[in-house]
């Protein structure tokens, strides 16, 4: 089943198909992967196993029909039934790990487990415990917890729950099973299935009870290598004795790497064991005798475990992560479930790929959720990249092709292969024609940009409430159909700007100054620059304000901005404020492809971190587009007029194009707050109809599955929506927490290629000229902007315009993705400070507060006492 929810839900005693047929106790034989309601995840993965012929244990299964007996006909189901009417999920912490407070809620956690480890267990029970262990012929067993929550997609749940190993004797075994029903209520089980968002009433667990397996060799294997998700590799680890020690971290395992065959493409010897020492307050102290630099495994075993996992995978259907022992010459499998967090299969990118892909990346620096791709990506922006490549020609990929998805959640990002067709041939002309009649310095008196925004206007001003639901749905597509007039004036003056660059390159190219070409566009008037003006105002009104200046520094946003409201004395500041988020609150804090993500409305404490960055000194830069315009025009050969008057002519229309490109992007974003504001009614609603539990969770659904629901005369929504669609919000809400910290592209891919200067920290794309010297200090996302300094070296993973007014505080900027034409190089040439780009982990290598000396001519990164040049 693809839905970890669902099974979760199946997982409530009384509700799994085989469960009336399946006695309390019996043997692993009798189970399947039908019967994770009765014997849980790992339960039924074993019986799943014996079934298919896998070398496992003898063993028998304790269902959770046993459990809940055991919670009917003792006191701890009634203890229990109190600890959960407190929400432990919510419930304070110290209700968790031990009495009521002082309300007087119930039993806490801690005292819940000791009466599950102190509970007789019932007669009957007991002696059919005693009974299956006997015919399992006594002797050492393995005690495993199996909850009905684990081992599923997304969620392996290892670790979470208890298991007893070398359990000897019937009263033992017996005691061990108590315990490992306790453990379902351990703090960090609970933390785990709140973190998973599974429900604790819904949770129940069974134990598996094995024949021990005197193991000469155990650990893992990995069906495709969890590091780099290639499927073409399997990663063995393993270790003498028992594989406990692997899976618990204590022993650093002999690793192997294997083809899908089982042949070694890689060996790294084990280290010693850490045993934690009781006597040294759990401190961890080497034991001798740890795996030597020979491989404990043969190249057969090797190959029978490859064996083992391509069928285990094959009939799971996905990778695995198996749990192995050999003894006596036979290899068991111990475990088979799921590999979660698993990376998706690397891509391999052509040289196109390479090149576009910084571009790309820098976009999708967060994973766009089933909503933006639907939904504001397909129907606007990439709408808008469909239409301008078809006007030369061009099939631009579909976004199926550009962002794949699992189960519903995109998992990767594949740069796209723009294809050529029959059409492009006449593309040349095309873009002639177009140069020819459209001036990108006129763009903004075209009819279709006054149509567009007298559209924004209307959807602005509409009021969702009274709306039908079908109506506001109906309300998000026209702010999709506005992006139309962009489009069209995208594809109309674009190639204005060619034409008028090409024209500025070629005469630079001429007067022998072609390396000033990208400053002197970095000069051009934008949006953005504006933007930027007006955040320098506000940074100057706090600055002048003491008691705002010191507010600005020491307390938080939302405190910050109560001080100026009910303040009169600091009107100055918030009409400023007001009348820019007015005018620029539009914009995106993230990505222009992200309906996501908040605005700079809807986030205003990224603002007040811009202000905040931009207050203090500025550090002193140099005026690289001034510098550069000045440098052209002291040429002899500008002294003849009329060649000056084209060279500064073409440099004007250049900077023109640059500035049509920012801008048209400015606006574009203006469609957003309207979708937002759409996105949040309809949210609104679904919470009301017990399908999401925040607005904002319809992020995870589609549009389209939006686009089918209706809703009754009176407005009100189906009660059949929550089972329709919760589940698929949950399941998708769980695969996505499993990819988290899983990029969407490798930068590695993209920039191994860069060149390698001896004694570099880090390397890149020289995009802005010049070098600096300053203190490192790493900005991961706009939450951060407020803690940048004036004469710091601005380290981040992306950038897009939010990011812009940090530069005029920052000495050098270094970005892990981006190329010469991104926001942060434009912006970096046009503030005069060094810039890196593309650097692949910049933000990794670099840490606050090291001094380090940025190269922006070369693209290299050196340490600060590095700063002789070559």
């Amino acid at each position: 089943m693809d839905d970890a929810q669902q099974h979760t839900k199946d997982s409530t005693p009384g509700s799994g198909p085989h469960e009336a047929s399946k006695p309390t106790i019996a043997p692993l034989a009798q189970f399947g992967a039908g019967d994770i309601a009765v014997a849980g995840g790992k339960g039924a993965a074993l019986g799943e196993l014996v079934h298919q012929g896998f070398p496992v244990p003898p063993g028998f299964i304790i269902t959770t029909g046993a459990y809940l007996s055991f919670l009917a006909e003792t006191n701890v189901g009634a203890a229990l039934g109190n600890f959960l009417s407190v929400e432990p999920e919510e419930a304070p912490d110290e209700v968790l790990d031990g009495g009521a407070p002082d309300g007087g809620h119930g039993i806490g956690g801690a005292a819940l487990r000791a009466l599950f480890a102190a509970a007789e267990m019932p007669e009957r029970m007991r002696q059919e415990i005693l009974d299956a262990y006997a015919r399992l012929g006594g002797g050492a067993v393995a005690v495993r917890s199996s909850a009905t929550a684990e081992d599923l997609p997304g969620a392996a749940f290892a670790g979470q729950q208890d298991t007893y190993l070398n359990v000897l004797g019937g009263d033992e075994v017996v005691q061990a099973v108590a315990n490992c029903w306790a453990s379902l209520w351990t703090d960090r089980a609970m933390a785990y299935r709140r973190r998973q968002g599974i429900v604790p009433r819904e949770v129940a667990i069974a134990v598996v009870v094995q024949k021990m397996v005197p193991a000469a060799m155990a650990g893992v294997l990995f069906t495709a290598n969890p590091v780099t998700g290639e499927r073409g590799e399997m990663v063995v680890d393993a270790n003498p004795g028992l594989g406990e020690a692997v899976v618990s971290g204590r022993v650093t395992p002999e690793h192997y790497v294997l083809d899908r065959s089982g042949k070694t493409l890689s060996f790294t010897p084990g280290g010693r064991e850490l045993v934690i020492s009781a006597a040294e307050g759990g401190g961890t102290q080497e034991s001798p005798g740890g795996p030597g630099s020979k491989p404990g495994l043969s190249a057969e075993e090797l190959a029978e475990l490859a064996r083992l996992g391509r069928k285990a995978q094959q009939h799971f259907g996905q990778p695995q992560d198996i749990e192995w022992a050999t003894a006596d010459g036979t290899l068991y499998v111990l475990q088979s479930r799921p590999m979660t967090a698993l990376p998706p299969q690397p891509p391999v990118l052509n040289a196109v790929q390479r090149r576009v892909g910084p571009f790309f990346i820098e976009m999708f620096q967060e994973r766009p959720y089933p909503l933006d791709v639907s939904g504001w990506m397909s129907r606007g922006i990439l709408a808008m990249l469909h239409g301008m490549a078809g006007s030369v020609g061009v099939v631009f990929p579909s976004v199926e092709e550009l962002l794949p998805e699992e189960d519903g959640v995109v998992v990767q990002l594949i740069p796209p292969v723009p294809h050529p067709t029959v059409r492009t041939l006449a593309a040349p002309l095309s873009l002639l024609r177009r140069a020819r009649r459209f001036k990108a310095g006129a763009w903004t008196q075209d009819p279709r940009f006054s149509l567009f925004l007298g559209n924004i206007e209307r959807l602005n001003g509409t009021d969702l409430g009274p709306l039908r639901w079908r109506a506001v749905v109906a309300f998000a597509g026209e702010c999709f159909a506005a992006m139309e007039s962009i489009t069209d004036l995208r594809v109309s003056y674009l190639p204005g700007i060619l034409v008028p660059v090409l024209k500025m390159r070629f005469m630079l190219l001429f007067l022998g100054k072609t390396k000033l070409a990208p400053a002197l566009i970095a000069g051009a008037e934008t949006r953005t620059s504006q933007a930027n003006r007006a955040l320098e105002r506000l940074a100057s009104i706090a600055a002048d304000d003491p008691g705002l200046s010191r507010a600005l520094h020491d307390s938080g946003p939302r405190e910050f901005l109560e001080l100026v409201d009910k303040e009169p004395e600091h009107c100055a500041f918030r009409e400023a404020f007001e009348a820019f988020q007015l005018e620029y609150g539009h914009r995106e804090t993230t990505s222009v492809v992200l309906s996501s993500s908040p605005t700079w409305s809807d986030a205003p404490e990224v603002v007040l971190g811009l202000v905040k960055a931009m207050s203090g000194e500025r550090p002193r830069t140099v005026d690289q587009s001034g510098d550069a315009l000045a440098a052209l025009k002291r040429h002899p050969a500008l002294r003849f007029e009329p060649l000056r008057r084209r060279v500064l002519a073409a440099v004007e229309s250049a900077q023109a194009g640059m500035a049509f490109r920012e801008d048209s992007h400015f606006y574009a974003t203006k469609a957003i707050p309207p979708i937002r504001r759409a996105y949040r009614e309809l949210g609104r609603r679904l919470v009301l109809a017990g399908v999401l539990d925040e607005p904002d969770e319809i992020y995870h659904l589609r549009f389209e599955e939006l686009e089918s629901i209706n809703d009754a005369d009176d407005g009100a929504l189906p009660a059949s929506l929550r089972d329709r669609f919760r589940p698929l919000v949950l399941a998708r809400a769980a695969k996505r927490r499993a990819l988290e910290g899983i990029p969407l592209l490798d930068p590695a891919l993209l920039f191994a290629g860069n060149r390698t200067v001896e004694g570099a920290l880090v390397s890149g794309t020289a995009a802005s000229r010049g070098q600096a010297t300053g203190p490192v200090r790493v900005i991961r996302g706009p939450a951060e902007f407020g803690r940048l300094r004036s004469g710091e070296v601005l380290v981040c993973p992306y950038t897009n315009p939010a990011w812009t007014p940090l530069f005029q505080r920052a000495v050098a900027v270094v970005v892990d993705a981006g190329g010469l034409g991104s926001h942060a190089a434009i912006v970096a040439r046009e503030y005069g400070i060094p810039a890196v780009m593309g650097t692949g982990a910049g933000t990794s290598i670099l840490a606050d507060g090291q001094r380090v000396f940025v190269d922006g001519t070369r693209g290299v990164v050196l340490p600060a006492a590095s700063t002789e040049r070559p």
